[in-house]
This record gives C-alpha cells, sequence and structure tokens, in this order.
C-alpha cells in the first residue's frame, strides 16, 4: 500500500474538455494572474522605498501582499499550463508541495489580517498608546507568529492527508491538490488525523472570525463619535475593505471544507476554491490602493524617480 501511494501521480480536474473553453480559462487565468502579480508587486515595492510608508499598517500590508502573491503562485501558473498542454497530471511530491504552500499561505493570511484588524483597532480607538503599543518589535513578532502559525497548519494538513492510502480513482475534483478532494479519492475509512486537523483549523477560524468582529464593531462605534465627515470617512475606507476581504476569504473557505465529501458538489467546489484562492490575491491591490492617498502619493513619487533616472540624468551627465 505504501508503495502504491508513493507512486502515484494524480490527475487534476480540467475546466472543460472543448479546446476553446481551456484556452478561455487560461486568458482568464492569466489576466487574473497578471493583475494580482503586478498589483501586490507594486505595493510591496512602494512600501519598501517609501520610507512614509514604514509604519505598522503598511508593514503588516507588505506582508500581505507577499503573501497574495505567493498563494496565487502556488495554483494558478500549474492550472494555466495544464489547460494549454492538456496534460492534467501531478505527481505524488508536487501535490504534497503545493498542498504545504497553499496550506501555508492561506492560514498565514488569516491570521495576519487578524492581527492587522487588531492594529486597526489601537489606531482609532487608543491613538494615544499606539505608538508604545505597535513598536517594531511587536510588529514582527505578530508578523513572525502568523507566518509560523501557517506552516504548523500547512504541516498538519499536508501529513495527517498524505498519510491515507490513496488506491483508487487518482482524479482530484479540483484544479490544485486540496485537502477535501483528496480525502474523498482515498480508500482509507477513517479520517481522524485530518478531521482532528480541520476541527482545530475551523475553531481557530472561528476565533480569528469573533476576534475580527468584535474589533470592528468597537472601531464603528468608535468612528461614528468623530465630529468630521472626512474623519469618518478615511477611518471606514480602510478598515472596511479589511473586514470585506476577510469575510469573503475565510467564507468560502469554511464552506469549502466543512461541507462533508457525500454531499460536495464538484462544480460548487471549483468555483468556492476560485474564491479563496485567486479572487482575493487579485483584490486585495485594488482595494487597499485605488483609495489610498499614501500609496497613490508613492506612486507619483516612484513615476517622478524613473522620470528623473531615465530623461533628466541622461540628459544632463551623458
Amino acid at each position: 500500500m505504501a508503495n502504491l501511494t508513493m507512486g502515484t501521480e494524480f490527475i487534476l480536474l480540467g475546466f472543460s474538455n472543448i479546446w476553446e473553453l481551456q484556452v478561455l480559462h487560461a486568458i482568464l487565468f492569466l489576466l487574473i494572474y497578471l493583475v494580482a502579480l503586478m498589483g501586490n508587486l507594486l505595493i510591496f515595492t512602494l512600501i519598501s522605498l517609501d520610507e512614509k510608508l514604514h509604519t505598522p499598517m503598511y508593514f503588516f500590508l507588505k506582508n500581505l501582499s507577499f503573501l497574495d502573491l505567493c498563494l496565487v503562485s502556488t495554483t494558478v501558473p500549474k492550472s494555466i499550463a495544464n489547460s494549454l498542454s492538456h496534460s492534467y497530471s501531478i505527481s505524488f511530491w508536487g501535490c504534497i508541495s503545493q498542498l504545504f504552500l497553499m496550506m501555508l499561505f492561506a492560514a498565514s493570511e488569516v491570521f495576519l489580517l487578524t492581527v492587522m484588524s487588531y492594529d486597526r483597532y489601537v489606531a482609532i480607538c487608543q491613538p494615544l498608546h499606539y505608538e508604545v503599543i505597535m513598536t517594531k518589535g511587536a510588529c514582527v513578532k505578530m508578523a513572525a507568529a502568523s507566518w509560523l502559525t501557517g506552516g504548523l497548519f500547512g504541516i498538519l494538513y499536508t501529513v495527517s492527508t498524505f498519510t491515507l492510502p490513496f488506491c483508487g480513482s487518482k482524479e482530484i475534483h479540483q484544479f490544485f491538490c486540496d485537502a477535501p478532494p483528496l480525502l474523498r479519492i482515498s480508500c482509507s475509512d477513517s479520517h481522524l488525523a485530518i478531521d482532528v486537523t480541520m476541527i482545530l483549523g475551523f475553531s481557530l477560524g472561528i476565533f480569528c472570525s469573533i476576534y475580527i468582529t468584535v474589533s470592528y464593531s468597537r472601531i464603528i462605534s468608535t468612528v461614528l463619535k468623530i465630529p468630521t465627515k472626512e474623519s469618518r470617512s478615511k477611518a471606514f475606507s480602510t478598515c472596511l475593505p479589511h473586514l470585506i476581504v476577510f469575510m469573503f476569504f475565510i467564507t468560502t473557505g469554511v464552506i469549502a471544507y466543512l461541507t462533508p465529501p457525500q454531499e460536495s458538489d464538484p462544480v460548487l467546489d471549483l468555483l468556492l476554491s476560485i474564491f479563496y484562492t485567486v479572487v482575493p490575491p487579485a483584490l486585495n491591490p485594488i482595494i487597499y490602493s485605488l483609495r489610498n492617498k499614501d500609496m497613490k502619493t508613492a506612486l507619483r513619487k516612484l513615476k517622478a524617480w524613473k522620470y528623473f533616472s531615465k530623461v533628466l540624468i541622461p540628459k544632463f551627465f551623458p
């Protein structure tokens, strides 16, 4: 059984058997991937280069952009290549790597979004203590804790999933290696380890959701007391998008992971997985940068520096 499992080559689900639809899927995924890639790289670069953005909020946003970039790169390029090559196979070790990395980045993002809600709570509800609480060391520790917790969940999900034997169907009803579809093709009736891991993940997800909900309810209560309309608008513009992205991300993931295998619909599972692995990394740069004055100012500075380095310097110093 062990040799059979180790030698398994899985077959990922294709979006369609029609060549034209496969090309359309590849084009759409490529466009989404380019939007996510360029948007997150731009945010990461702007925050790194502009000293005015070296604050706790933008430090966490920089980490979020890097996580989104890694998350979307774990699944989308392979799916695009599969659609164009007519080869939907993925090796056993490739599947292990994909599941581990996906869980690492997704779980880390959940915890990082929770940390970001705490940062906004302190900034808005306890502004006088903000610099004392959100020190550079504290921010680094919170970000590191998010990454380490995500890595722990990645290991737990990967080990508990791939200790199961896969002696039946090799077809994974998903466009990447994910835990729920892998459980459905396992020939083992006992999933105790993965069930315990999922319960643990669900419990922490509930905790993060409650914590974020409580934080933002207090934030909203405080913001409504602000006398000036401009200040209220600025506070809501930074907090509400964060809350929307988190609820969108966590809800689709919870539905996908808690649906019993016998009641699952492959088409619905496919759509849900797109919503929690592909859409958020593409939406986050748009939500966090389009209405953010600091990011717009940093972008204008970057454009001015590019003009200066490409036009003025060669002109005066040939």
